[in-house]
C-alpha cells in the first residue's frame, strides 16, 4: 500500500481559513445562512469553520450535524450487518435559509444527494450550497458539484482519500492511499 500525503499541518489550517474567507465574502453576517456537517466526518469541519468564522468576523453561524444513513440509495445493500446511524443535531429550522452542506470528501455525489433528501425534515431551504475539503473530481456518479473546494484530487476508484482530524485522529492531514498489486 502506497500513501501520498496531500495536505497537513499549516497548509491544512490555511485551506480551512481560505474556505472561511470565501464563506464570509458570500454570506456576510450569516443571518440567513446555516452550516450543516454531513455525518460522519463533516461535523468536524463544520465546527472548525464555525470557530474560525467567529474569530475572523465575529459572526456566530448556526451549525448542525445531519445523519443521512436511512436516506442513502444503497443502505439496503450494505450486507447483512445492521447499519450504524450517526446522530443528527439540528436545533433550528432551515426554512428560507441558505444551507451550506459541509463534508470532508466528495466522491460519487450520492452522500450529498441523500443529504438533500434528509434536510427536508427541517424545512425548505432557500438555497443549498456545498463545501468540501477534498473534491475527487473524476469519480462522480451524479451531477453534483461543490461551490467551495479545499483541494481537488484526480484519483481512480481503487484509491482512497483519508482525511484525519485532530479531534479524533490527533492530527490534521489528507492522505491518498493506493493499493499495490
Amino acid at each position: 500500500m502506497k500513501q501520498s500525503l496531500l495536505l497537513d499541518g499549516p497548509k491544512f489550517e490555511i485551506t480551512l481559513k481560505r474556505l472561511c474567507q470565501q464563506l464570509i465574502e458570500n454570506h456576510g453576517d450569516f443571518s440567513d445562512t446555516v452550516i450543516i456537517g454531513v455525518q460522519p466526518r463533516g461535523p468536524y469541519m463544520a465546527n472548525r469553520l464555525r470557530q474560525e468564522i467567529k474569530t475572523i468576523s465575529g459572526a456566530d453561524v448556526q451549525t448542525g450535524a445531519l445523519d443521512i444513513t436511512f436516506h442513502r440509495d444503497d443502505f439496503r445493500m450494505k450486507g447483512s450487518s445492521p447499519l450504524q446511524a450517526s446522530r443528527t443535531d439540528i436545533e433550528f429550522l432551515v426554512d428560507d435559509k441558505v444551507v451550506v452542506f459541509v463534508d470532508d470528501v466528495l466522491w460519487t455525489g450520492r452522500t450529498i444527494r441523500s443529504a438533500m433528501d434528509a434536510i427536508q425534515t427541517f424545512g425548505r431551504p432557500k438555497k443549498i450550497e456545498l463545501m468540501v475539503l477534498v473534491d475527487r473530481r473524476f469519480s462522480r456518479q451524479l451531477p453534483i458539484e461543490p461551490d467551495y473546494i479545499g483541494i481537488q484530487v484526480d484519483s481512480i476508484d481503487a484509491q482512497k482519500v483519508i482525511v484525519s482530524w485532530k479531534e479524533t485522529d490527533q492530527e490534521d492531514s489528507i492522505v491518498l492511499i493506493t493499493e499495490e498489486k
